[in-house]
């Protein structure tokens, strides 16, 4: 019974619905701001993202003359099986 009075409730429900749709009774959807939390959230992690990708650059273009080469003729001299 209980499945039966939930499939009730969504009808009805439903039905509201699509009566406030076609009457104009909705909210209008230029004010309607249900999903601002969302794109500011969308809009943080898109500045993370560049902010991070930016401090990866620097830090291998701080890095490229100095450190690379070195850990580079180490991982070579590593795997020299010829000595």
């Amino acid at each position: 019974m209980k499945i039966g009075s939930a499939i009730a409730n969504f009808v009805k429900n439903a039905g509201k619905a699509i009566k406030a749709t076609f009457t104009g009774e909705e909210n209008d959807v230029l004010t309607d701001n249900r999903a601002e939390a969302y794109i500011g959230e969308a809009i943080k992690i898109l500045i993370a993202v560049v902010i991070g990708a930016l401090v990866l650059a620097l830090a291998y273009a701080l890095l490229k003359d100095t450190v690379f080469p070195t850990v580079t003729s180490k991982i070579q001299a590593m795997f020299d099986y010829t000595a």
